[in-house]
C-alpha cells in the first residue's frame, strides 16, 4: 500500500545526501547505458555483415576460370581453362532441378561518353537472370532481357551514378552512349543497395560483347543460383556436384585447387553469420560485465548507506519500528535510486544509438540498436539486483540491538 509518511522520508533522506544518491544513480545509470551502447554496437556490425552478404543473391555458386598447377591426361601443367557458352548450357542440361539462374559474365573496363562527358566504367555482358543475382533494382526502363541476346543488340543498362555523371539532369532512356568506340542504346538505369561502385557498372548482353569480340563464344565466368530450400547442407553438395562435372568436362586433376575456382555464398554467409554471432557476444559480455560492475557499485554503495545510517536506525527501533518496517523503507528507497536511474540510462542509451546511427557507417557499424525488451530486461534484472542489494545490508541493521546501533560511531 502506498505509504505517504514513508515516501516524504525516502526524499527528505535523498534531499538530504545529494551526493551519495547521485552517486548511487550515477552507477546504475552508467551501467546501464554502456550495456546497451555495447549490445547495440554489437548488432550494428551483425547488420553490417548480413548487409554486405546479403547484398547479392545468397543462394549463388560463383564459377571462375584459372590456371591448372597439375597435369592430367596429357596436359600439362599450368594450362588456361576457359568457359564458353556450351559450358552455360551444359549447367541448364545436366542440373535442371537445382538451378534457378544461370548466367555468364564478361567483365571490361572502358572509356564512355555522352556528348562532352566521359568516364571510365565497368561494364558487365551477362543474361538476364544477372538482375536476381545481383539484386538490381531497376528505376528507369527495363533490363537486359532474351530478346537483346538473340538478336544481339546494342542495348544498355546503365547505374544511377553514371546517368548521374553523364546526363546530369537529362532523362538517359532512348539516349546512345560511346562504350569503348560502340554506340550503345541505353534502355534502363538501375540502383543497388551494394554502395555507389555497384552503381558505377553498365550491364550489356554478353552475346553482343562476344559479337564484338571477333565473335567468339569464350565467357569470363558463370554463376549459378539455386533453390534456397536445398539449404547450407544441399548448397556444398551441389557445389561438390558442379565441381567434379566441370573438373571432368576441362580434364582437370581433381586434386588441383587452381584449374577451376569456386565460391558458394552461402558458405561464405553462414561463416560470417557465425563471427558475427560470436562477435556479439564478446561484446554483449562485456557489456554484461559492465552491468556487473553496476550491480557491484551498488550494493558497496548500499552497504555504506546502511553503514552510514546506523544510528539513524537504531534511534527508529528504540521509538518502536519493527525489523520489518526498516528493511523496507531501506528496500524502497533502494529500489527507487535504481529503477529511476536504470531507465535514465536506458532511454539515454537508446536516444544515442538513434543519434550515432548514419555516423557509424564508415567504421562497419550500420544502424546499431537494441531491442526494447532486452533493454527493458537488463533495467529490471539491474533493479532486482539493488534491491537485493538494499536487502541483505537493511536485513543486518533490522537485527541489531538499539542500545549497540545509538553507541555506533
Amino acid at each position: 500500500m502506498f505509504n505517504r509518511d514513508r515516501w516524504r522520508e525516502i526524499f527528505e533522506t535523498i534531499g538530504k545526501n545529494k551526493l551519495r544518491t547521485f552517486l548511487s544513480g550515477f552507477t546504475v545509470a552508467l551501467g546501464i547505458f554502456i550495456f546497451i551502447i555495447l549490445f547495440g554496437l554489437g548488432n550494428g556490425l551483425k547488420n553490417t555483415f548480413q548487409e554486405f552478404f546479403l547484398d547479392d543473391a545468397s543462394n549463388a555458386i560463383f564459377i571462375y576460370p584459372g590456371r591448372t598447377s597439375m597435369p592430367y591426361k596429357g596436359f600439362k601443367a599450368n594450362r588456361r581453362i576457359e568457359f564458353k557458352n556450351e559450358d552455360v548450357e551444359d549447367i541448364k542440361q545436366n542440373f535442371p532441378m537445382f538451378t534457378e539462374y544461370v548466367t555468364p559474365r564478361i567483365t571490361r573496363s572502358e572509356l564512355t561518353s555522352f556528348k562532352n562527358e566521359s568516364n571510365t566504367y565497368t561494364t558487365r555482358a551477362v543474361a538476364p537472370g544477372h538482375q536476381f543475382i545481383e539484386k538490381t533494382i531497376l528505376m528507369k526502363g527495363r533490363y537486359i532481357n532474351q530478346l537483346d541476346l538473340n538478336k544481339k543488340t546494342k542495348n544498355a543498362v546503365i547505374g544511377r551514378l553514371v546517368a548521374k555523371d553523364l546526363f546530369k539532369k537529362e532523362d538517359p532512356i532512348g539516349k546512345y552512349i560511346d562504350v569503348g568506340s560502340t554506340v550503345f542504346k541505353v534502355v534502363g538505369v538501375f540502383q543497388d543497395d551494394g554502395g555507389d561502385n555497384e552503381e558505377r557498372y553498365i550491364y550489356i548482353p554478353y552475346t553482343t560483347r562476344q559479337l564484338l569480340e571477333k565473335s567468339n563464344d569464350k565467357v569470363g565466368q558463370i554463376i549459378v543460383t539455386f533453390p534456397k530450400e536445398l539449404g547450407h547442407v544441399g548448397a556444398v553438395a551441389f557445389e561438390k556436384s558442379l565441381k567434379k562435372f566441370f573438373k571432368d568436362k576441362k580434364s582437370v586433376d581433381p586434386r588441383d585447387p587452381n584449374g577451376i575456382y569456386f565460391q558458394n555464398l552461402t558458405d561464405d554467409l553462414k561463416q560470417s553469420q557465425q563471427f558475427a554471432v560470436v562477435l556479439q557476444l564478446i561484446v554483449s559480455f562485456v557489456g554484461l560485465g559492465t552491468l556487473i560492475a553496476g550491480i557491484i557499485g551498488i550494493s558497496n554503495i548500499m552497504v555504506f548507506v546502511v553503514k552510514e545510517r546506523t544510528k539513524e536506525l537504531g534511534i527508529r527501533k528504540a521509538l518502536g519500528a519493527t525489523p520489518r518496517s526498516v528493511i523496507q523503507m531501506v528496500l524502497q528507497e533502494s529500489v527507487f535510486i535504481t529503477a529511476i536511474s536504470g531507465y535514465v540510462g536506458l532511454f539515454l542509451g537508446i536516444a544515442v544509438l538513434k543519434n550515432v546511427g548514419l555516423s557509424l557507417e564508415e567504421y562497419f557499424i550500420k544502424n546499431p540498436f537494441i531491442d526494447f525488451g532486452t533493454a527493458f530486461a537488463a533495467t529490471i534484472v539491474l533493479i532486482i539486483f539493488g534491491a537485493i542489494a538494499g536487502y541483505i545490508p537493511a536485513k543486518r541493521a533490522s537485527r541489531i540491538k538499539p542500545i549497540v546501533a545509538l553507541r555506533d560511531e
